[in-house]
């Protein structure tokens, strides 16, 4: 069966899944291998549960079957994104290409990216990655998404490895792109920070031969250079570019305001100073494709984030600020930033292992070691095996603890009480 035949059956179906416990009755669905399951085990239930064809493996046990609702494909993930790049090409709005935003970024993307699908909506039906999938199958997943309604797209793509974005670019085939910043994660996957650079960069790159522009923090000395080396037209936003102020953070005013430059303040529910140029990049998006300033604003002020991303919660004793969906040297910097800069007495720090960051963990832990016995928080603790060893290595004091339970338990001894909590670590 070819992509077109294939392609026939998706747009008569009621959409795609890989999932057979979450099928509601006429889905495709793509049984998809990972490292500990095997969809193709679970094929014939999804037909039982409604679904109206599968996609297994053609070496598959359950091929073998000849059941007519089998389609078997040499490999489901690559014709997962197959289907997914040949919707891409079915897709307009009023006679002209659907245009698709890429983002990509090592931190801030998911933020972004609802910020982005927020603003838009205020003029257009958006369709956007849910949450963080942005990965090989969440990427043709969000792609499957556009239907007739759609006016614009806004895909999220990850990377943890040198070649995913080059991957996953020619899935979502992105008119516009944007990196949110360039730091040091995964270090493991892309080898060094020049490593991390490349891999972003194939956004540009995908644009730079294939779309239109890139919208581009003119703040950020390594993404203009990365921009300009590809010839991009540029559409520029920052905070400092824009002539734009922050506004003085506290324990009672925590969340992030922005005074532009013609005077309009822009409150956010975002705690975190750099939020702001993800407030901004989004604001710069609306803009271009015609949200007035005015409906932007509103959409950020009315945008709440969840998963643990810049979230700022009050318990009977404290303050918590919870930024606990990832920790790498980037955003493990950033948090810190603005944590100090918080006009309050009584600060605590909870902070958790940095990963994936190969021959450089030690060094970078002992960076964030060496900065927290300077910048005058009240206490600090620090939570895992690498910050444990960076704290040897410094010769510090600061309490280690081997896991979160164990300093849960500590707490319950020792309960925090009028403070102002940064709670940052990974998942």
């Amino acid at each position: 069966m070819d992509i077109k035949q294939l392609y026939d059956i998706f747009i008569a179906s009621t959409g795609v899944s890989t999932d057979s416990r979450t099928l509601r009755g006429g889905e495709l669905f793509f049984a998809l291998k990972g490292e500990s399951f095997d969809g193709n085990a679970y094929a014939m239930k999804a037909l039982e549960a409604g679904a109206a064809r599968a996609v297994v493996d053609a070496a598959s046990e359950v091929a073998r079957s000849g059941d007519p609702r089998l389609v078997p494909v040499e490999d489901t993930l690559r014709t997962l994104k197959e289907l997914a790049a040949w919707h891409r090409n079915q897709c307009f709005v009023d006679g002209k290409r659907l245009t698709v935003i890429g983002l990509t970024g090592t931190n801030g993307k998911t933020t972004t990216k609802e910020l982005i699908r927020a603003v838009l909506a205020k003029k257009y039906v958006v369709t956007a990655t849910e949450g963080n999938l942005n990965n090989d199958i969440g990427v043709p997943l969000s792609v499957l998404k556009i239907n007739a309604s759609t006016q614009i797209a806004v895909i999220e793509m990850g990377a943890s490895h040198p070649d995913d974005i080059a991957v996953l670019v020619p899935v979502s085939q992105p008119d516009f792109g944007l990196i949110t910043n360039v730091g040091k994660a995964h270090l493991e996957g892309f080898g060094s920070y020049e490593g991390v650079k490349c891999a972003k960069g194939q956004l540009y790159d995908y644009v730079a031969a294939h779309g239109k522009a890139v919208f581009v923090n003119a703040d950020d000395p390594v993404l203009m250079e990365m921009a300009a080396d590809r010839g991009l037209d540029i559409l520029p936003y920052g905070l400092h570019f824009a002539g734009a102020e922050l506004l003085p953070i506290s324990a009672e005013e925590p969340f992030v305001r922005i005074r532009l430059s013609g005077g309009k303040v822009v409150e956010t529910r975002l705690v975190g100073s750099y939020n702001a140029a993800n407030v901004l990049a989004a604001i710069a998006v609306g803009r271009h494709f015609g949200v007035s300033l005015d409906d932007a604003a509103d959409a950020v002020s009315a945008y709440v984030p969840s998963n643990n991303r810049s979230q700022m919660r009050r318990t009977e004793r404290n303050v918590l600020i919870e930024d606990l969906y990832n920790a790498n040297p980037s955003s493990m910097a950033a948090a810190l930033d603005n944590f100090e800069a918080m006009q309050d007495r009584h600060r605590v720090a909870l902070l958790g292992d940095m990963r994936e960051l190969g021959t450089d963990s030690l060094a970078e832990h002992i960076k964030v070691v060496e900065r927290l016995k300077q910048n005058g928080l009240e206490q600090v603790f620090l939570v895992g095996e690498e910050f444990t060893k960076a704290v040897a290595a410094a010769g510090g004091s600061i309490p280690c603890f081997p896991d979160s339970d164990a300093l849960a338990a500590w707490l319950g001894a020792h309960p925090l009480s009028g403070c102002t909590v940064l709670i940052k670590g990974s998942r």
